[in-house]
């Protein structure tokens, strides 16, 4: 009996002209994205797993040989947020928006662009620049009573 050649040749790495070597470092590398993923939980365990069937064939000591490698990744971890849900006053239609602030009525500093917002993710010098736009068309609304002031009027 020769020592140099192992009594069952069964090299993992060229079975299958290396197919199963080649679906094992698929395997791998969707376990080590899914472990890299920041939407997953880091701490669950992962796992590749390789199953080798073997079949007696009906044909003189043949052996069928079915293979496959499969991965168990952790799942993507659920996301939760609060809504505001109310009906605009001016309208009555319904009107829904993501809280950001953490609490109704606060406003937050939006650490993306740096600017203070309001609960709902407006940005407030927006808001302000509406509001004096509102009571700008307001007081000229009070002051514009149909006479024409020609000393007041510019050209």
């Amino acid at each position: 009996m020769d020592e140099s050649k192992p009594m069952i040749n069964f090299d993992l790495s060229e079975i299958a002209d290396g197919r199963l070597q080649s679906k094992f470092n698929k395997e791998m590398k969707r376990v080590i994205t899914n472990l890299l993923d920041p939407n997953t939980d880091a701490k669950k365990k992962r796992s590749v797993t390789v199953k080798v069937t073997l079949t007696p064939s009906k044909k003189d000591r043949l052996v069928d040989i079915d293979i496959d490698v499969k991965s168990a990744l952790a799942p993507e971890i659920g996301v939760s947020t609060l809504m505001m849900v109310g009906r605009d006053v001016n309208t009555g239609e319904v009107a829904a928006n993501e809280l950001k602030s953490g609490t109704p009525g606060q406003t937050y500093f939006d650490g993306k662009d740096g600017k203070v917002k309001l609960d709902d993710g407006t940005p407030v010098e927006k808001v302000e620049a509406q509001e004096a736009a509102k009571q700008a068309t307001q007081q000229e609304d009070k002051t514009n009573t149909g006479v024409i002031d020609f000393q007041r009027k510019q050209n």
